[in-house]
Formats: C-alpha cells, structure tokens, sequence
C-alpha cells in the first residue's frame, strides 16, 4: 500500500527537478499545491465512493482506471493550455497518473502486466477485502478520509468555479 505522502513524493520530485532545471529555482507553492491534489485525487474520489457510499466495487476503480483518468487528464491539459497555465495543467496530469503507476507497481519491469483495476470497467476490479486494513477500527480512518475529501475537493470547486467565473468575465 502506498501512502499518501509517498504518492505526493513521487509525484513531487519529478516536477521540483523540472522546475530546478528549467527556471533555476524551486517550484511555486501553487505548482506544488496543484501537483499534492494530483497526487492525492483519485484517492479522494474513489475511497470515499467505494468505502463510504459503496457507489464503486473498490477504492482502486474510477479514478484510478485509465479509461476515466486519461479523459480527464487531456481536459485538465486543456483547460491550462486554454488559460495559459500549462505547467499547472501538465503537473496535475503527471501527478495523477503516478498515482495509478504507484498503486499499479507491476506495471513497471522487469516482468510488466496491466491490473484489471487500471481499465476498470473494461475489465472486472480485482478482487480485494470489502473492509480495507487501512479503515481501523470503526471506520474512524474512513470517516476521516472522507471528511478531508469533502474539504479538499469543495475547496477545489470553489477555487475552480471562481476561475471559470473570470475567465467568462474576461471575454
């Protein structure tokens, strides 16, 4: 299991690297915030979805899987590239589908194969304990993931409904 400061790691190096050699200097606190929620999103969506409201058969569907990821990612890419904010847009894209790599380490070699949860709902989610470790004991962990996802992502559509509002304002 990976945690979540280990998903916001790996999503993180890679795009302070970038940063450090591209402009010489440590990335913005809004380019690291932009790459946390990547790396935090499909996490924030799916636990809550399949834990809490049982709407998905696992925490590891949804937004984890590329079918729904990769979508998402080009609109993601394409609202920033449209607002001028393409690093912004590229680090979110980056650090989600780290996220899928992470959690999907077998993807990796030397002896690379596809978890059917990575095309979920092409193919049936693997097959996992209903309960999660990770929950404890009566599902205080859950009912806190779930609060700390209500804030994070109410946050986010405030921040994102106020943009689209200025950019609609600007033309």
């Amino acid at each position: 299991m990976v945690l979540p400061s280990e998903h916001f790691i790996i999503a993180l190096l890679p795009v302070a690297v970038y940063a450090l050699l591209r402009d010489r200097h440590l990335p913005s606190l809004q380019l690291v915030a932009v790459t946390f929620f990547g790396s935090q999103f499909p996490d924030l969506i799916d636990k809550p979805l399949a834990y809490e409201l049982h709407l998905i058969p696992s925490g590891r569907v949804f937004m984890h899987s590329l079918p729904f990821a990769i979508p998402l990612s080009i609109v993601v890419v394409a609202y920033a590239v449209r607002t001028d904010r393409t690093r912004l847009g590229a680090a979110f894209a980056f650090a989600h589908l780290s996220h899928l790599v992470a959690d999907n380490q077998r993807v990796l070699p030397p002896d690379p194969c596809v978890s059917s949860d990575l095309l979920w709902p092409l193919q049936p989610p693997v097959v996992r304990p209903e309960v999660p470790q990770w929950v404890g004991e009566g599902a205080v962990n859950l009912h806190l993931w779930t609060g700390f996802s209500v804030l994070v992502l109410a946050l986010v559509a405030y921040v994102l409904a106020a943009d689209l509002q200025t950019q609609l304002d600007f033309r």
